[in-house]
């Protein structure tokens, strides 16, 4: 039998499997770094379109809590132009009532009795004058009472002189009162 050696087709055969492998592990290797960097390159890709979005959703809330703060701005603004509104409007309708006051107080003077002075605080009416009787001073009151403009008439001084001609002195107290109108006095 012819001596034949098998060792090194054994070893090459090994020293192949070993490139193979080595090979194989080169590219598997390659490949696992080329799948990491395409994942890592998906997750970045990924979180800069999010932060890009939470930037967009950032500026549009700021600019959201600017115009908030206008509108609030505008509703102070509205509630003092409305507040005004309401006092001039309220002005608007007391205007006339000085001149039917003064009308009313010129048709409740009675004959024998004159006015020299007239304050008015608020509602609250004070008048000063000179009566020849204390019964003219009554019938004023009676008059007052009975006045859709003025009420609650009080006498607060009432003092008697003594000269050429009985008079007296008197001073009054009575309230400013709106008369009702027609649909008011349905409702009540």
């Amino acid at each position: 039998m012819a001596k034949i050696n098998l060792l090194p087709w054994r070893e090459e055969l090994r020293k192949e499997k070993t490139q193979q492998f080595a090979s194989m592990s080169g590219v598997a290797v390659i490949l696992t770094v080329c799948v990491i960097g395409a994942i890592h390159f998906a997750f970045s890709s990924q979180i800069t379109y999010q932060q890009s979005r939470n930037r967009i959703l950032t500026d549009e809330i700021a600019r959201l809590d600017i115009a908030l703060k206008e509108i609030d701005g505008l509703e102070e603004t509205k509630e003092k132009l409305l507040s005004r509104m309401d006092i001039i409007q309220s002005l608007q309708r007391k205007r006339p009532q000085i001149v039917h006051l003064f009308d009313e107080i010129v048709r409740t003077v009675p004959e024998g009795i004159y006015l020299t002075g007239i304050k008015q605080a608020g509602s609250t009416i004070n008048i000063n004058g000179v009566a020849e009787s204390n019964g003219r001073v009554s019938a004023y009151m009676r008059n007052i009472d009975g006045s859709d403009w003025m009420s609650t008439p009080k006498l607060t001084v009432i003092e008697s002189k003594k000269g050429t001609l009985r008079s007296s002195d008197f001073v009054l107290t009575t309230s400013q009162s709106t008369p009702k109108t027609e649909d008011e006095e349905e409702q009540g």
